[in-house]
């Protein structure tokens, strides 16, 4: 991890961490990282983790919440001025009022919840504040894809970037770009015009990879991708190139131009990006949309199981020794979720949990080695549907009841977004490793919001879900205890 940062970049976390240890004697905090590859439910993830606690959810599986302990939780200004706020506000009237999903995580944000509880612990009662301070980051996984370029060089960016553009799943996608780079020659002079044609080329064919018929999700740089406020600046006007194993890159050329620019994004976005933020995190969740992935078939679940081989290797993880916990922030527990549950009857959440295990597989364990505590789990942050049985002919369906977003098809049938219908979702496999083997992609549809229950009194209930109460036992239990 040495190589994602520079000896001023130590210093600087160093001194965070010191500044953070010390403040936390008096008023502890817990710092919480979310990500997860585009359309994997971030945004939702936070926005029905913040309403179940705020608006006293069902959580069972929650130990603080079930024994009653917590008295109120409730959002507090952040800690960060210069880093955006999360809208939950915003993003929960699209949920509970629109019934429509809430805008995907475009950039970096985060909020501060708090909760006032009584720990279970009299001890811990006599010298514990009975506040916890949790500050959720958000932030785009695609981003996190990039931290792996700290430790590569252009010549080496380019060549993997090549072979994969070359893959029979990517290949039809990115001829335009592979013919535009194969045509121009690294060593003519510099041109801005041919980097943005290269550039444009390559952002495009990126952009074509994460539609939903291919579903691939190894796409660095992630910038290329979310631009955010760099949107065509010269650190983003860059492209890899084919080039000699052996051949330098000559000064004044259009090698030596891209390669500059490719410096450029290692060093003024991607590496301020870990320093500040990655580098600070104490817990991490990774959510994942398996579905999305088996729906495009064996070639999106290799790429995505590649993705979260490198997301994972990105972290600070597990403990150090004595000095180095202090003087660095390392993430002591990571929860993987498979996102979209509610997508699925019951009784496939135990295979869509195994086949995410399986994608994971090697990435858990060099986390558990490390020290860190590891949990999978199937989940859905708010549940769209309900579970019911139909009959067909002799034999009993289990089906999921919900509104399919407007558009979705199934079959020769297209929903307006306003009819409640029952799905059979079809089975997974049994055995994870024939997610990677079959031929056809099975097809999951998505469903709107629902529409939340109310008591006698007009009260709206708080968002339902899948799970949610366990992975918050697993993010934040022990710190309530």
């Amino acid at each position: 991890m040495a190589s994602f940062t520079s000896f001023s970049d130590e210093a600087r976390i160093a001194l965070d961490s010191l500044t953070g240890r010390a403040a936390n004697l008096f008023s502890p905090t817990v710092r919480i990282g979310v990500t997860g590859l585009s359309r994997a439910g971030k945004t939702v993830f936070i926005s029905a983790l913040a309403h179940n606690l705020i608006h006293g959810g069902r959580l069972p599986v929650f130990e603080a919440a079930r024994s009653g302990r917590i008295g109120r939780a409730f959002l507090e200004q952040q800690p960060d001025d210069a880093v955006p706020r999360f809208q939950y506000e915003d993003h929960v009237a699209a949920l509970v009022n629109a019934r429509t999903w809430p805008d995907s995580t475009r950039a970096i944000s985060e909020f501060r919840l708090t909760i006032e509880y009584e720990s279970a612990s009299g001890w811990n009662r006599l010298f514990s504040s009975g506040r916890l301070a949790v500050d959720i980051v958000d932030y785009p996984g695609e981003w996190l894809l990039d931290l792996p370029l700290l430790g590569k060089s252009f010549r080496e960016f380019s060549a993997e970037a090549v072979e994969l553009a070359r893959l029979p799943s990517r290949i039809d996608l990115s001829a335009a770009w592979l013919e535009l780079a194969g045509n121009c020659d690294p060593g003519d002079p510099a041109d801005e015009m041919a980097a943005r044609r290269l550039a444009e080329a390559f952002a495009g064919y990126l952009k074509a990879c994460k539609h939903d018929d291919r579903a691939l999700s190894t796409l660095p740089p992630g910038r290329l991708l979310m631009p955010g406020d760099l949107e065509g600046s010269p650190a983003l006007t860059f492209s890899p190139l084919p080039l000699d194993s052996d051949a330098a890159i000559r000064s004044g050329s259009l090698a030596a131009m891209m390669e500059r620019r490719f410096e450029a994004y290692k060093t003024h976005v991607v590496r301020p990006f870990f320093r500040d933020h990655i580098a600070r995190l104490d817990r991490q969740i990774v959510l994942i949309d398996a579905l999305q992935a088996l729906n495009a078939g064996p070639e999106a679940m290799v790429d995505l199981e590649r993705a979260l081989a490198e997301i994972l290797a990105c972290f600070r993880i597990g403990r150090g020794g004595f000095l180095a916990d202090l003087l660095t922030s390392r993430i002591g527990r990571i929860l993987i979720a498979a996102t979209k549950a509610d997508h699925l009857h019951h009784e496939s959440h135990d295979r869509l949990q195994a086949i995410v295990r399986r994608i994971t597989d090697r990435a858990v364990e060099r986390a558990r080695f490390s020290g860190a505590e590891v949990d999978v789990l199937a989940m859905a942050a708010v549940r769209a549907t309900r579970e019911g049985t139909v009959k067909q002919g002799r034999e009993t369906l289990p089906v999921i009841i919900g509104t399919p977003i407007a558009g979705e098809t199934i079959g020769d049938e297209t929903f307006d977004g306003n009819s409640e219908t029952a799905i059979f979702p079809g089975d997974l496999p049994e055995d994870p490793a024939r997610a990677f083997e079959q031929t056809e992609g099975i097809r999951f549809v998505r469903f709107r919001p629902p529409k939340l229950e109310r008591t006698a009194e007009g009260v709206t209930l708080s968002l339902p879900h899948i799970r949610l109460d366990r992975a918050l036992q697993f993010l934040l239990g022990d710190l309530l205890a």
